[in-house]
């Protein structure tokens, strides 16, 4: 840095932070300016490993962008740049290795005139996606523990990580709500209810962002509820829809954790690409929401608004609608902004103040995170990275804690939990891969396919491993059966006799998460219908033929149609793809060492068929009045879990019968341990409004708390309900409170709500403004 670059007084950390940005952009050239707006990723053309095929992508058609040329670092970052893209997590390298090439990368981007760093960003979904690092649980894993202060923990170690790397944003988390339980992206998403989404979500961009790193939200909006549930898929859905179900956990991550930026969803909605629309990133999230972030695209989604949306015809035209939309900042490399932009400014086609907007807010959060102060160095930036353990005992700590509490029990039949000694045959597909347990956005899932010969980086054991370290004394024999996916059933046979040797069989069936085809759950891996993949509802029903007792054990990224188990298995175990602890927690589930305290973040359905399936329906979209043949009713439904213990909720107190369209009113429960063994149960409010001016569900999730008892213990969990929370968009699409009567329900899940009262709402109609209530706060104190 040149000694007049040191004294500029944009580089002066005692002046306001906003007075620095325009001394800043005064300074600058409009080549300069659009620089900002644009990134680089060398990972997509860098490291020894061949070129991928597409399922072995890591973002959308990388492998044609990879193909249309390469620009180099120098040329990308000759008038700057404000992003570098993925340093970590696009080849498997070491900590030094990685911040070795991050200072080469920063220093040639500071080589510029004004010599400004860039912002380095990274995927740190279920961690931070590097080589070596923790891969936590799937976010649907979070969602099943109903525990935002756990999950605020994990964010952080991910967050620590991150920033002793020298990374300054996580591309995570996922706000998406499930729409269809087809998706690919299910994995990734924290469930179908948009207040756990909110109230998980929100906690993690609270711990990420308390430990220094940008945390990003996405998939703004709409990308969950595509039609056909095809990735990328158009988006069949009113506004009223979006505004009460898709964007309410976008607007708490936004108000409540002041969330720092926002990526673009790639779908279309009635049309609409959401990358080119400024009712979505000017009027509701920056006008309505006071959001002050930056908004980033989605890997080439800008290019995709000419390529894939047709609204375009060449690539300037479509930065064109991206940055008038509000997009600030163009993914993984500059396509359609850089010279495409400067061009049209200069043509007179583009308002140089939409390119100045947007280079505004990214030089404000270079400020914030230091860029732009004179004793920033990249090498400072990485000083920790050569003693860095990204896989450190605390972050394993949290790991097993986050697993085990994520696993649900949803019927302990009548072999759970196993405490006797018996013969154990272990069956399944993914009973003996430890890529089962981990998501697509896990680094051994989601670059090392690439890289057969490197592992996965870490010591993950898999379920026929833990398993005999947990049960040392019994037999304990594998067979695998057949593949996760695919036809051939030539393992039946072995499967079916080890089957008949044992006493018990435990099998495990579910996913391979992989990218573009390459697995059975991830991006870009929807499916069909919800049978399980492959050939392995066929195993299970020869396993069950065999008489003997079979406990399932499901590892999977979304649910499946398990009707056909009703009744018939010993044990029935879901999870939602635990992480690299997931081995340890399942068998510690089934020996009865782990009291299982998972939650369903996703119903689980009957039969494959009958889309949608979340329990966030209206009355002819919920129940089963008989006008239709299709019985929607869910096998488990929404907050579902059993333990090895028991517990009663009873005692409902309501403090109002009657309140204003403007009150707030109070209603208390008690819940009891009526079993003889420690446990938690989690205890969930919902409201419903059965007369409305427009169709409302049947029910919703309007508070929860996870309440731990000891045997024979009680609590009482009182929720304090302001009207604001049951507000709805109306028929002006204004969002409003009705009066009429409220009806409480209160239990353990959508399904058991022993409860029930009514609160009548009095007075006029209310409109619910921008400062509403977004929370039902809740207190837990002894009973």
């Amino acid at each position: 840095m040149t000694t007049e670059q040191v004294t500029q007084p944009w580089r002066d950390p005692e002046l306001p932070i906003a007075d620095r940005v325009e001394a800043l952009l005064a300074e600058m050239t409009l080549e300069e300016k659009v620089a900002q707006l644009g990134s680089r990723w060398l990972g997509n053309d860098m490291g020894d490993g061949p070129p991928p095929e597409a399922e072995h992508n890591v973002a959308p058609m990388q492998d044609a962008f990879e193909a249309g040329g390469r620009v180099s670092l120098d040329e990308a970052a000759r008038h700057g740049l404000g992003h570098l893209t993925r340093i970590y997590g696009s080849v498997p390298v070491s900590p030094a290795e990685g911040a070795a090439e991050l200072v080469r990368q920063q220093r040639i981007v500071m080589a510029s005139r004004l010599g400004i760093p860039a912002i380095v960003h990274e995927e740190c979904l279920t961690g931070f996606t590097a080589y070596g690092a923790t891969v936590y649980p799937s976010a649907l894993g979070w969602g099943a523990t109903f525990d935002p202060a756990l999950i605020e923990r994990m964010a952080a170690a991910i967050g620590r990580d991150m920033t002793a790397l020298g990374v300054h944003q996580g591309l995570s988390p996922v706000l998406d709500v499930v729409r269809d339980y087809r998706w690919g992206r299910v994995e990734e998403s924290v469930g179908e209810d948009p207040y756990l989404v909110s109230l998980i979500n929100g906690a993690y961009v609270t711990g990420l962002q308390s430990s220094g790193v940008i945390a990003t939200l996405k998939h703004f909006a709409g990308y969950s509820a595509s039609r056909g549930a095809r990735n990328h898929g158009p988006v069949s859905m009113g506004r009223r829809e979006l505004i009460d179900v898709i964007l309410p956990p976008f607007e708490y991550a936004v108000r409540e954790a002041s969330a720092g930026s926002v990526m673009n969803s790639y779908s279309e909605i009635d049309g609409v690409p959401a990358g080119s629309d400024p009712w979505l990133f000017t009027e509701v999230l920056r006008g309505l929401w006071g959001f002050t972030g930056t908004v980033v695209s989605d890997y080439w989604a800008v290019p995709f608004l000419a390529g894939n949306h047709g609204i375009a015809e060449r690539p300037g035209e479509a930065g064109m609608l991206a940055i008038t939309a509000g997009i600030d900042v163009e993914l993984p490399d500059t396509v359609c902004y850089g010279s495409a932009l400067v061009d049209r400014v200069r043509s007179g086609e583009l308002d140089v103040a939409y390119v100045e907007r947007s280079v505004r807010r990214v030089l404000t959060q270079k400020a914030h995170l230091g860029l732009l102060d004179p004793d920033w160095t990249p090498e400072a930036s990485v000083e920790r990275a050569p003693l860095a353990v990204l896989d450190s005992p605390e972050n394993q700590d949290i790991a097993i804690e986050l697993a085990e509490r994520s696993i649900v029990l949803l019927d302990p039949g009548s072999a759970l939990p196993v405490t006797e000694r018996f013969r154990i045959a272990v069956v399944g597909p993914a009973a003996d891969d430890a890529r089962t347990f981990l998501g697509c956005y896990a680094f051994p899932n989601h670059v090392l396919p690439r890289y057969p010969s490197m592992g996965l980086g870490l010591d993950i054991p898999t379920a026929v491993e833990a398993l005999r370290a947990e049960f040392p004394v019994n037999e304990i024999t594998y067979a695998p059966g057949c593949a996760v996916d695919g036809t051939d059933r030539s393992g039946f046979g072995e499967a079916v006799t080890a089957a008949g040797e044992s006493d018990l069989v435990i099998a495990f069936v579910g996913d391979l998460a992989g990218l573009f085809g390459g697995g059975t759950s991830g991006e870009g891996c929807d499916a069909g219908d919800l049978r399980l993949p492959g050939v392995q509802a066929e195993l299970l029903e020869e396993l069950i033929a065999t008489g003997k007792p079979v406990v399932v054990v499901v590892v999977s990224g979304r649910p499946y149609a398990l009707g056909f188990l009703d009744g018939r298995v010993a044990g029935l175990v879901q999870a939602f793809m635990p992480g690299q602890a997931a081995a340890r927690a399942i068998a510690g589930v089934l020996s009865g060492r782990v009291q299982p305290q998972g939650r369903l973040p996703v119903q689980i359905p009957r039969t494959p068929g009958g889309q949608p399936g979340t329990y966030l329906q209206p009355k002819l979209g919920a129940v089963h009045t008989g006008v239709s043949n299709l019985d929607p009713t869910p096998l488990f439904p929404f907050g579902y879990g059993r333990s090895y213990t028991t517990f009663a909720v009873d005692d409902l107190r309501i403090s109002h019968d009657e309140v204003p369209t403007d009150g707030e009113f109070t209603v208390t429960a008690r819940v009891r341990n009526t079993g003889e063994r420690d446990g938690a149960e989690v205890v969930q409010l919902y409201l419903a409004d059965p007369v409305a001016s427009v169709t409302r569900p049947v029910k919703q999730l309007s508070g929860f708390s996870r309440v731990p008892l000891a045997a024979g213990a009680a609590a009482e969990v009182e929720f304090r309900v302001h009207t604001d929370r049951t507000a709805f968009t109306g028929r002006d699409m204004r969002r409003i409170v009705e009066p009429g009567d409220l009806r409480i329900l209160v239990g353990t899940s959508a399904g058991e709500l022993p409860l029930t009262g009514t609160v009548r709402l009095t007075g006029p109609v209310r409109e619910a403004g921008a400062d509403r209530r977004l929370t039902t706060p809740t207190t837990v104190r002894p009973a």
